[in-house]
C-alpha cells in the first residue's frame, strides 16, 4: 500500500470519515473537518505508525494528503 493510501486510511479511521471520500490532493483540514490541534494528534499517530519523527519545519506549506505523504516518504 502506498504511503498516501496508508495515510488516508489512518486519518479516516482516526476521525471516523469514509476513506473513499478522501483524495490524495484533498486538503487535510477541509477533508477531515479538523482543526490545528487535531492535526497535531494525527501527526503524533503518524510518527508512531511510520516510526519516524517529522520536524515542524518540514510541515510548512503542507496542505494535502499527497504533500504529507511526501514528507513521510522522505523520512522512511
Amino acid at each position: 500500500m502506498s504511503t498516501v493510501n496508508r495515510l488516508i486510511e489512518l486519518a479516516a479511521g482516526r476521525f471516523k470519515v469514509e476513506a473513499s471520500g478522501l483524495k490524495a490532493e484533498g486538503d487535510v483540514f477541509d477533508s477531515l473537518g479538523i482543526d490545528s490541534m487535531q492535526v497535531l494528534e494525527l501527526l503524533s499517530e503518524l510518527e508512531l505508525e511510520f516510526d519516524i519523527e517529522i520536524p515542524d519545519y518540514e510541515l510548512r506549506g503542507v496542505k494535502t494528503f499527497a504533500q504529507l505523504a511526501e514528507v513521510i516518504d522522505r523520512r522512511l
